[in-house]
C-alpha cells in the first residue's frame, strides 16, 4: 500500500484534494483522519484538516504515478485520465494540458518514448504483461489516418511509375500500419529495409518483390558498369 497526506478546510475537502492528486475515486482508497480541522478564534489558532489516503499500487496506479512525475520533470504537467480493461490487460492514459505539442514531438517520437518508459515501469512487477498506450489531443488516431493516406498515395505512385518507392524511416508500429493498410491493395507489395532507427517501408509493384527488385537492380548496375567501362576504354592501336 502507498499513501499521500492532504490538507483542507474540512475532512471532505482534504479527501477531495487527495483524490484529485491521485486521479482516483473514493471507492479506490481508504482514508485515515490525522487531524481534525480547528476554526480557532478570530482567525487565530486555525488549523486545517489532515488526512492520510492509502491506495493499492495497481498497474494503473503505477503507470499514472510514473507518468505524472515524468511530465512534471519535463515541465509539462498534465491531467491524466486512465481507463483499464482487466480482461484484455490494457491501460489507456489520455493527457490534457498546455503545450501538448512538446509531449507529442516530431511525428510522435516523444510521445512514443514516454509510452515506452511507462510500459517498462508498469510491467516491472507484473507476471503477465499489461499494454499501456499514452495519447493526447487524439494524436494517435490522427496519425493512423495520416499514415493510411500516405500509404495509398505511395501505392499509386509506385504503380504509376512502375518502380519501388521508399518512405521515410518509421518506428515498428507505424511500419505495421503501412503494411496492414496496403495488404489488400491489388498489384502492390510492401517490405521493410534497413536497421533501426533508420528502418523504412518500401512500396513496390507486386511483381517487384524484394528478390525481383534486387535482381533487377543488380542487372541494371552490372549493365551500367559495362557500358561505362566500354565508353571509357580507348580502342587498341592496330599493329603495323
Amino acid at each position: 500500500m502507498k499513501y499521500i497526506e492532504a490538507k483542507g478546510d474540512s475532512i471532505d475537502a482534504a479527501v477531495e484534494s487527495a483524490l484529485l492528486q491521485l486521479g482516483m475515486s473514493r471507492d479506490d482508497v481508504s482514508v485515515e483522519v490525522i487531524q481534525q480541522p480547528k476554526s480557532g478564534f478570530l482567525g487565530f489558532g486555525k488549523e486545517p484538516a489532515i488526512v492520510r489516503v492509502s491506495y493499492e499500487v495497481t498497474p494503473t496506479a503505477r503507470a499514472v504515478d510514473f507518468l505524472k512525475g515524468l511530465l512534471i520533470r519535463f515541465g509539462t504537467p498534465a491531467d491524466i485520465h486512465a481507463e483499464e480493461n482487466v480482461e484484455e490487460r490494457t491501460i489507456s492514459l489520455t493527457l490534457t494540458g498546455e503545450n501538448m505539442n512538446a509531449v507529442i514531438g516530431h511525428h510522435g517520437d516523444t510521445l512514443d518514448a514516454i509510452q515506452y518508459l511507462v510500459n517498462i515501469v508498469t510491467n516491472r512487477k507484473e507476471d503477465e504483461r499489461w499494454r499501456v498506450t499514452v495519447d493526447t489531443e487524439n494524436y494517435r488516431a490522427k496519425r493512423e489516418e495520416s499514415l493510411a493516406n500516405l500509404a495509398h498515395k505511395t501505392a499509386q505512385k509506385a504503380l504509376k511509375y512502375r518502380k519501388p518507392v521508399g518512405l521515410e524511416p518509421m518506428n515498428p508500429h507505424e511500419r505495421r500500419t503501412i503494411h496492414a493498410t496496403l495488404q489488400e491493395v491489388e498489384g502492390v507489395t510492401t517490405y521493410s529495409v534497413g536497421t533501426e532507427p533508420n528502418r523504412k517501408v518500401i512500396v513496390a509493384p507486386a511483381d517487384m518483390a524484394p528478390a525481383a527488385a534486387a535482381q533487377q537492380g543488380a542487372q541494371k548496375k552490372s549493365g551500367g558498369s559495362r557500358r561505362r567501362r566500354s565508353r571509357g576504354k580507348k580502342p587498341a592501336a592496330k599493329a603495323e
